[in-house]
């Protein structure tokens, strides 16, 4: 017999959308939120040449230049205020979690300190933000004006107009996400990463199919792309939607002459727990040394640093190197982020103060130990199809030289962020729903008195 939560989500229709004008705000706050985004990534800095900078980028569109260019939806090839998007923030939330593991005050602050430590750690995360985005910005405008042609002015007011405009973008994009979160619908930093992907995707499509009309690749290297590509939704759906559900009962209680619990639940545990974060991540970290390396590299080197030219070449998207080390980079944020999502003790713990157990487990050590030994395989599993979704279709596509919004980590990541924000909307509704019934039963009940 399906629950009461399935019978009124089975109920869902057009009706109950229509009726949940809380709903209509935050959709519409969303959608305004991520326009003010799209129009920032038109606007170029200040004291830059567009047309010169695009022409030159043309050039690095196919290295890490162009997959930093993917996840900010075109504002690198623009050089817009919005060029360093939020990987600053991405790759402060990094340092901080990783902290928070091994740094004794802050693991104090995130294991103990409720919601307080929470937001220290967020207020943490913010300051590194600013201090990393600050380091890009200025790099950025070094290089920008260590080449002829590109900048109007190269002197100092063009080096600290470009380190403040790129760091207040980025601060910006960092509250607009955190209002997304709060006041819209879905996570807001992962909003705005997807709607740079979908807004390069149609264009990426139609490059992909202008190159097999040229000749410029083989007709059936397009067609395999494009199945590759169905493919790999339809593995993101059902691996995104598939879980282990572990049977937890509720002993029996007798308060007075009644009978209390002996109830079944399930503890459901998701195969890829830590979702798209992962790449996020790995993509992230992945940035901020090569583009550290590429600028040292144009550089005049001294002779114990001429290997930095080699390696940046061997960093570039679609590389040998780049692939090991992103598929690496995938699999340690798969279980590091899933042990800080999931915790076995204190889910064991939860489960024995409520009386519930695992049938043939022990409540406490024992029901621990059994959580993280099937959460462990069931993150390799997910960490292994995060990979493969990751890097087999980046290889296909650096091998034909086609677009990077039509590989494994924009799909993954478009895919994921759609079915957690739909997700998100179905929770709203099911909330109205429920408040529905309550006011209903309120009058009903006033009515009889």
């Amino acid at each position: 017999m399906a629950s009461a939560a399935e019978q009124l989500a089975a109920n869902m229709n057009i009706g109950a959308f229509a009726k949940a004008t809380e709903l209509h705000k935050r959709i519409w706050f969303t959608l305004g939120a991520l326009i003010v985004y799209r129009i920032g990534t038109f606007i170029p800095i200040p004291g830059i040449d567009p047309a010169a900078f695009a022409q030159a980028f043309e050039g690095q569109s196919q290295g890490i230049l162009g997959m930093f260019n993917m996840f900010s939806g075109g504002a690198v090839e623009r050089m817009a205020i919005f060029a360093l998007n939020v990987m600053p923030y991405i790759s402060a939330s990094i340092i901080v979690q990783l902290l928070g593991t091994i740094y004794p005050p802050w693991e104090k602050l995130r294991k103990e300190g409720g919601e307080a430590g929470r937001k220290t750690l967020n207020q943490y995360t913010r300051y590194l933000t600013v201090i990393l985005a600050i380091f890009q910005s200025f790099g950025i405008a070094t290089a920008l004006a260590s080449q002829p042609g590109l900048v109007t002015s190269s002197g100092p007011f063009f080096i600290i107009s470009t380190v403040v405009t790129l760091t207040g973008g980025t601060m910006f994009l960092m509250w607009l996400g955190e209002q997304v979160t709060s006041r819209g619908v879905g996570n807001g930093v992962s909003l705005i990463i997807f709607a740079g992907i979908v807004a390069g995707l149609p264009g990426g499509i139609l490059r992909l199919f202008n190159l097999g009309a040229t000749g410029g690749i083989p007709t059936i290297a397009v067609l395999l792309i494009a199945a590759i590509a169905v493919g790999v939704v339809v593995a993101i759906v059902f691996m995104e939607r598939s879980q282990r559900r572990l049977l937890v009962q509720y002993p029996k209680r007798q308060q007075g002459n009644r009978m209390f619990g002996g109830e079944t639940s399930f503890l459901p545990l998701k195969i890829n727990t830590a979702g798209v974060i992962p790449p996020i991540f790995a993509s992230s970290l992945l940035l901020l040394p090569t583009t550290v390396m590429g600028f040292l590299a144009t550089a005049d080197l001294p002779s114990w640093a001429q290997w930095l030219p080699t390696v940046v070449a061997q960093l570039s998207h679609g590389q040998p190197l780049f692939m090991v080390f992103y598929g690496a980079l995938i699999v340690f944020f798969c279980f590091f982020y899933t042990s800080v999502v999931f915790n076995p003790e204190d889910t064991a713990e939860n489960l024995r103060k409520y009386g519930g157990f695992l049938p043939g487990i022990r409540p406490g050590k024992r029901t621990a130990e059994y959580l993280d030994f099937v959460l462990t395989r069931l993150t390799v599993i997910g960490a292994a199809y995060i990979t493969a979704v990751c890097l087999l279709p980046e290889a296909l596509i650096s091998f034909y030289n086609v677009p990077f919004y039509l590989g494994g980590t924009s799909i993954l990541i478009v895919v994921s962020v759609t079915m957690d924000t739909v997700t998100q909307i179905q929770s709203h509704l099911l909330a109205h729903q429920y408040e529905g019934l309550i006011k209903r039963s309120k009058l009903r009940g006033s009515r009889r008195t």
